[in-house]
């Protein structure tokens, strides 16, 4: 049977060197596995000699240790201080699950707490980043516990002193490129002076806005209780406009942040809060993808995700009357195979329903409407025009802009939005491919566009 384990995750600051200090002398009577967690953030020249230092100590201390070196560097438009965040907690949780340890220790304490508190309100935050660090908090099967949030920095300074504690200092801590480190080199003392007891009022005032967020999160969750489509993939808005402004809004971010997989842009709900009452069907840019209104639903329409694969050249035939020009494609094979001129790409991708055989799919057509098609949804129903299918099934109108599929034979094969015709649908189970055509995101122009 494995023996109990507790991580601590380990900087080599004076923070958490004394909270593995006491973690690892409170373990030890209860026969408790110590783990010692440091992340190599690569940024400082010191870190080797950081590594080190937190190794030696964890072993003469008697703790396990293990180390993780991020790679890369912050993406576009990302702050190097989200990048490393980001890229700790993964770490972190990446050498727990090694370990088969589902409990971190965290050192963050009560002016750490007070600090982000006002951070985020210098940046406008709402509930979310106003509630500042949660005591505790799930990821991926691991338990993140911050034990000393309500533990002032004399307290951890005494301990320090008392046993002696040996542990480094980073100087990015008063680096003023960021803004942690300015806030604590210029506001911090100016306020602690004129306002003694800031440092527990900001830590209280961050506890009574997590209160307030997990009121807006039930709330939330409540109402859209009642609001998704079936699919939990749209928003109704009929119902939704039906409630107070104030828990309008709150459902709506809750349901984007859902739904995008992040917290949406601010600017974003503004303009949904603004242009949903009065808009029949319209567009928006949203994170990972678009958001389209049709008949009354708001939905995602994620970005691809597929990698691109290599391109089949494109053999352009007979031109039509009018642009853009017919032309051949093997869409045989899962990926992504862009069409110029029609401002979007085909979606390629490994089905057991929904789709056709790949042998069908080696030499097509790619054109647009000529009028008068006529197409079966399925096996033994019958043939109706493009316009009649379209509105039997509530495709709108964004969803049918993509070129028809024909064999070369000029046999309609595949509609966008509406899927493969009848005659070339492969049976449930058999091994087949599924075709979505998927059109550029709309400019911000086109946001809002009222029904004609």
């Amino acid at each position: 049977m494995q023996q109990p384990r507790v991580a601590v995750a380990v900087s080599g600051g004076r923070d958490s060197t004394a909270l593995l200090h006491c973690t690892v002398q409170q373990a030890r009577p209860l026969g408790l596995q110590v783990l010692a967690l440091h992340v190599h953030h690569g940024l400082m020249p010191q870190a080797d000699d950081w590594l080190r230092h937190v190794q030696r100590q964890s072993k003469r201390w008697g703790a396990t240790f293990d180390s993780r070196r991020l790679g890369g560097a912050p993406g576009r438009g990302q702050s190097v201080e989200a990048w490393a965040r980001d890229g700790r907690y993964l770490a972190l949780t990446e050498m727990a699950q090694t370990h088969g340890c589902t409990l971190v220790l965290l050192a963050h304490h009560r002016r750490d707490q007070a600090e982000t508190w006002l951070l985020q309100a210098l940046r406008g935050a709402g509930f979310a980043g106003l509630a500042a660090m949660p005591v505790q908090r799930l990821r991926e099967g691991v338990q993140f516990v911050r034990p000393w949030l309500d533990v002032g920095v004399p307290a951890i300074e005494a301990y320090v002193r008392r046993h002696r504690l040996r542990h480094v200092d980073d100087p990015s801590n008063v680096d003023p490129a960021f803004a942690r480190s300015r806030l604590r080199q210029q506001v911090w003392p100016a306020l602690t002076s004129a306002f003694p007891d800031a440092e527990t009022t900001l830590a209280a005032a961050a506890r009574h806005a997590q209160d307030a967020l997990a009121l807006a999160q039930e709330a939330a969750a409540a109402d859209l209780s009642v609001l998704l489509r079936g699919d939990g993939l749209g928003l109704l808005c009929k119902p939704w406009l039906q409630l107070p402004p104030a828990r309008r809004r709150n459902a709506l971010r809750a349901w984007l942040a859902a739904a995008c997989g992040s917290p949406p842009p601010q600017t974003l709900l503004d303009r949904l809060v603004k242009d949903l009452p009065a808009t029949m069907q319209g567009s928006w840019p949203a994170p990972g993808g678009g958001l389209r209104l049709y008949r009354g639903v708001l939905s995602l329409v994620r970005a691809a995700a597929v990698p691109l694969m290599p391109l089949v050249p494109l053999v352009p035939l007979t031109p039509l009357s009018s642009p853009p020009s017919p032309l051949q494609l093997d869409l045989s094979r899962p990926g992504i195979v862009p069409v110029p001129g029609w401002n979007g790409h085909w979606q390629v991708q490994s089905a057991r329903s929904e789709g056709v055989h790949a042998a069908d799919l080696h030499q097509l057509v790619a054109q647009a409407r000529e009028g008068g098609e006529r197409f079966s949804l399925r096996p033994g129903s019958p043939a109706r025009s493009l316009k009649k299918q379209y509105q039997t099934c509530g495709v709108p109108a964004w969803a049918r802009q993509g070129p028809l599929l024909r064999t070369l034979d000029g046999r309609l094969l595949l509609v966008p939005g509406l899927g493969p015709e009848a005659a070339f649908q492969a049976p449930a189970g058999t091994v087949q491919l599924r075709l979505s055509w998927v059109s550029d995101l709309p400019g911000p122009k086109e946001q809002g566009q009222r029904a004609g």
